[in-house]
């Protein structure tokens, strides 16, 4: 019974001063931002949907040259374009300057034309 009395009366709240905390905290050194990750995937989702529905293509180089095909194939480096009449082409993914769907230039064409432009 003794001892439950001492051990009692060694227990105690202790509190410790806010000022001495907010010091610790002040030491600390301040987070960086996390560097966002290299890769998003969100070329592979594209590639990947263009490849499933077999979306017909225009592939426009950097010299301004246009292929129109479906893309069959891609990699960290190319794509793999094939093409209705005409040889299918591996295309290195750095000559390319940007792609569209072939769709896309039929609406603009069709709406153009009942503009009267």
């Amino acid at each position: 019974m003794d001892r439950k009395l001492e051990e009692q009366a060694n227990r105690r709240l202790i509190r410790p001063n806010l000022s001495e905390i907010k010091d610790r905290l002040g030491q600390r050194q301040p987070r960086r931002k996390q560097v966002p990750p290299a890769e998003t995937n969100a070329e592979a989702f594209y590639y990947l949907k263009q490849m499933n529905s077999r979306t017909p293509m225009v592939v426009v180089l950097k010299d301004g040259e246009e292929l129109r095909g479906v893309i069959e194939w891609y990699d960290r480096t190319c794509i793999k374009v094939n093409r209705q009449g005409a040889p299918n082409l591996m295309v290195m993914k750095d000559c390319i300057k940007y792609m569209y769907k072939a769709e896309d230039l039929q609406e603009g064409h069709s709406s153009m034309s009942q503009d009267g432009i």
